[in-house]
């Protein structure tokens, strides 16, 4: 493999070839978030003279995998600078320029993941003629819990720091920063469909797409402080940044598992207690009502959607159905239906192949459309999750309407967007298709709409 040297706004950086293109990895966007940073605003980064070895992941927020086993590989990478963002950009010997841009927000929880997964590598989006940026953001305690002496929704502000770093480089590395679409899976598309609803970010993209995402609920600033509150009393440690900043990882992951440890207290708030939330500044008003009720996001095209049985792994049963449809499926459709009645661009869609991994055996779980949207089935871990074999032609599918939209703001005339009149809803299955008001059981069930 040869390098390729690109000048930053914070200076050279150096990236190795692929098979497709370019790949630069682990270029800091802002300055580590340690000491009296660990808990305020992200920093522009110190500019560097000599070339940045750009060629291995940069550290990774997570210090510890969600789970002892998770769906999708997220290496823990040590060190400080952890704010730092991946880009793969299309082999620049053709002379590319003005490409669309991916930039993708991982997933897990608000608390775990990261951009180094060999799931996110962006090789078929390069292949495809597609720049992908994939980011880092502070997690857990860190991102998102609401201490007094500092800015609220920390996360959310690595996010838009990151979006500000593309706009401001990204056509160095090919990229077009007036084509940039903003995607993420989980935790990853609540954060979509947060920065819908961020005035900060306006302008920073033009394209959204949540897959799986999901937002807390509750989320104003007084369940916020609640949250504060609740953090205080179980672990005895105020929740300010004097009290925190200087806390080791462990430390503060033992606090963070005191703040989430079983108990009838901690079963009366919601699944997700670490997650960006309405402060009434940064994030003005909760986003369901944000995106639903108000104005946010109108002049974004928006594709969203889920995968069929996305927690039944989790709680087996109708339990199960009932928690994927709560907190995912019944969601995404009232926000395609609010959008729709306002004849604003939305595509909806339903990832239904079925696993046949033996942990995941019959269902279409949380994760498992990942490896076809990035056409990477032969990747570490994809027999684990989805089975032998799993069908190319759906990735083809699949990938070829993302790429679609990310490229045109339209993935292709086979799948029209979401109506009030008809609600269409892509099928993605063996063999994929469109159907007219697929989730209507869902709809009737949680949005009490019959018609």
């Amino acid at each position: 493999m040869t390098e390729d040297i690109i000048r930053t706004s914070h200076g050279p950086v150096r990236g190795e070839r692929t098979e497709t293109g370019v790949r630069f990895l682990g270029i800091p966007y802002a300055r580590p978030p340690i000491g009296p940073l660990r808990f305020a605003a992200p920093v522009p980064p110190e500019p560097w003279a000599d070339v940045l070895d750009a060629r291995v992941y940069g550290p990774t927020a997570q210090r510890r995998p969600f789970a002892e086993a998770t769906t999708i590989p997220e290496p823990c990478v040590p060190g400080e600078s952890t704010l730092n963002l991946n880009v793969f950009t299309p082999a620049r010997a053709a002379g590319q320029t003005g490409l669309p841009v991916l930039v993708w927000i991982h997933g897990g929880g608000f608390v775990a993941g990261c951009s180094a997964s060999p799931w996110y590598d962006g090789t078929a989006f390069n292949r495809d003629g597609v720049v992908l940026v994939s980011l880092g953001y502070r997690l857990g305690i860190e991102g998102f819990l609401h201490v007094e002496d500092s800015p609220d929704n920390r996360g959310v502000l690595d996010w838009i720091a990151a979006l500000r770093w593309v706009r401001e480089n990204i056509a160095a590395f090919g990229g077009d920063p007036d084509k940039v679409t903003v995607a993420g899976q989980s935790a990853g598309g609540g954060a979509v469909q947060t920065l819908l609803a961020t005035p900060a970010a306006a302008g920073l993209f033009r394209a959204a797409i949540s897959a799986s995402g999901a937002v807390m609920r509750p989320q104003g600033p007084e369940f916020a402080a609640t949250v504060s509150e609740f953090f205080t009393a179980r672990t005895g440690v105020p929740a300010t940044a004097e009290a925190l900043q200087s806390l080791t990882d462990e430390e503060i992951l033992a606090l963070q598992d005191a703040l989430n440890a079983p108990g009838p207290d901690r079963d009366a708030l919601p699944m997700l207690v670490l997650a960006p939330f309405a402060d009434g500044a940064l994030i003005p008003e909760p986003v369901p009502e944000a995106l639903i009720a108000g104005a946010a996001g109108q002049d974004i095209p928006l594709m969203i959607g889920c995968t069929t049985h996305e927690f039944n792994a989790v709680a087996e049963g109708e339990a199960g159905q009932a928690l994927t449809d709560q907190i995912f499926r019944a969601p995404a459709l009232a926000l395609a239906e609010s959008r729709a009645s306002r004849d604003l661009p939305t595509w909806l869609y339903q990832f239904d192949w079925t696993a046949t991994a033996p942990a995941f055996e019959g269902l279409a779980h949380h994760c498992a459309d990942l490896p076809f949207v990035f056409d990477l089935l032969g990747a570490e871990g994809v027999d684990k999750a989805l089975g032998e074999a799993p069908p190319q032609q759906l990735a083809d599918a699949v990938h070829t309407a993302w790429v679609a939209f990310i490229r045109d703001l339209d993935p292709g005339a086979a799948w029209p967007s979401y109506s009030t009149e008809r609600r269409e809803t892509r099928i993605w299955n063996t063999e994929s298709r469109t159907a007219r008001d697929p989730l209507r059981s869902v709809r009737e069930t949680w949005l009490g709409a019959a018609t």
